[in-house]
């Protein structure tokens, strides 16, 4: 069966992650930064301590330090490094500029984070290596950073391609190299290995790929329950989740036409505000936000009227204020007495929230 699997599966999944992502766009517009240890957080000595690394460039990787690290434990590895507040608002921009660059390859691609990002490319007669190159080339001419990318068939593959020859580097992983490449990689390396199962590993003697795969599926889903079946289907290179993409919609709205006519002020504001939040609940499950809220309004006559309200960033999807902006259009537009037979709200210019809801430790 496993055999067959790997046979069919043809397709070209890239992951592109760019290098200490933060750190990078420091040295790049600060070029005293460049050759010294760089720490993307909170000085400890300026924060009573507090604080965590958001990243680190590569000088101070080597000392020790790596994300999510108390920033006072990241001094106490590289008491000489350069500590460097993060400015999101900056990395948000640069990480747009390159998931467009992304588009301009294929439309589908899956966003993880500001610096990453899957793309399935299968429909291209261009080999991946081909395609990984000319992505990096467009990123480092737009942005002046580097990024590593992984090739291979399926997504497992090429998430752990793209973390293995970094920084600025490029792996591809195929049928023929693909064991080879697992039978070596050790085991703190395989998805989802944390430093307990690490340990539990290496008391079974289990210290990289290839010795994972000699247990069996059974004693894997013993020792370690359904993370087990991830660890016997990792050691064999197969994965088979698809590249999670979605042609974006022009918008995203709810609307409803009233059987009783709405009279009041009242009315009208707890009608928007179930609409909205049923707008909200689908911009977050489709993982998009909007720059344009949109509002429709039809009287008892048949009178339509729509406006819109345009911000340079995404509206934030709050109810309240959804709602107020909402009341403030029908009061500029309607007096009373009124008799309102539909509503309507929606949100468009649509980007991926994926740049708006980061959560930074």
């Amino acid at each position: 069966m496993a055999d067959f699997l790997r046979t069919v599966d043809r397709r070209k999944i890239l992951h592109v992650d760019l290098d200490a992502f933060y750190a990078q766009i420091e040295m790049r517009d600060h070029p005293q930064l460049r050759h010294k240890a760089l720490i993307i957080s909170r000085d400890p000595a300026q924060s009573g301590g507090r604080g965590v690394v958001a990243t680190a460039n590569y000088l101070a990787r080597r000392l020790g330090v790596h994300s999510a690290m108390s920033a006072a434990e990241a001094k106490r590895l590289a008491p000489d490094a350069i500590f460097w507040p993060a400015d999101f608002t900056k990395y948000k921009a640069v990480s747009q500029q390159i998931h467009d660059i992304f588009y301009q390859f294929t439309p589908k691609v899956e966003p993880v984070a500001f610096d990453e990002a899957y793309l399935d490319i299968s429909h291209y007669a261009t080999s991946g290596a081909t395609i990984a190159a000319q992505i990096r080339h467009e990123i480092l001419k737009t942005t002046h950073l580097t990024s590593s990318v992984g090739v291979s068939h399926n997504k497992l593959l090429a998430k752990l391609g793209s973390n293995y020859n970094k920084p600025n580097g490029v792996t591809v992983i195929n049928h023929s190299n693909m064991l080879e490449f697992i039978d070596a990689l050790p085991i703190d390396k395989f998805r989802g290995v944390g430093q307990k199962t690490k340990e539990k590993l290496i008391q079974l003697d289990i210290h990289d790929g290839r010795q994972l795969r000699q247990l069996s599926q059974e004693m894997l889903r013993a020792q370690f329950g359904k993370f087990g079946e991830h660890l016997y289907l990792q050691a064999r290179g197969m994965n088979f989740s698809e590249v999670k993409w979605q042609r974006q919609r022009q918008s995203v709205g709810k609307e409803t036409t009233f059987d009783r006519f709405l009279h009041t002020e009242a009315q009208v504001q707890n009608a928007f505000g179930q609409l909205a939040d049923k707008m909200i609940i689908s911009l977050r499950q489709q993982k998009v936000v909007g720059r344009t809220l949109n509002i429709k309004i039809r009287d008892a006559d048949f009178n339509t009227l729509t406006r819109s309200l345009t911000h340079h960033e995404p509206w934030v999807l709050d109810q309240q204020v959804l709602v107020r902006e909402a009341l403030n259009i029908f009061d500029k537009n309607l007096s009373m007495p009124f008799s309102i037979r539909l509503l309507g709200i929606s949100m468009s210019n649509l980007r991926s929230s994926t740049f708006e809801e980061v959560s930074l430790f």
